[in-house]
């Protein structure tokens, strides 16, 4: 059974502030993430192991996005995100 089969997925976007850095402007970007909500129950063709995975799985959001650009009208360059989480647990 595969990782897929324990989780709901879908999508959402949350803002943060973050500082471009080549230009250093403070802007505001929605960033897009993946949440995975655990389903509330095993699917029927489970065994043992798969048990056991799903008591251990919870619920999670990953950052679907590595890089923006930036809203300053003269630099636009794309920048990577560090040093931000990429994953967090709900």
């Amino acid at each position: 059974m595969d990782e897929k089969d324990f989780y709901v997925e879908s999508r959402t976007s949350k803002s943060l502030e973050l500082i471009c850095s080549f230009c250093r402007s403070k802007e505001q970007y929605d960033l897009a993430w993946v949440v995975r909500k655990k389903k509330g129950s095993l699917p029927p063709r489970a065994d043992e192991r798969d048990r056991a995975k799903f008591a251990k799985a919870q619920s999670y959001m990953v950052l679907a996005q590595d890089k923006v650009a930036c809203k300053n009208p003269r630099c636009r360059r794309t920048f990577e995100i560090s040093g931000h989480k990429t994953i967090a647990f709900l």
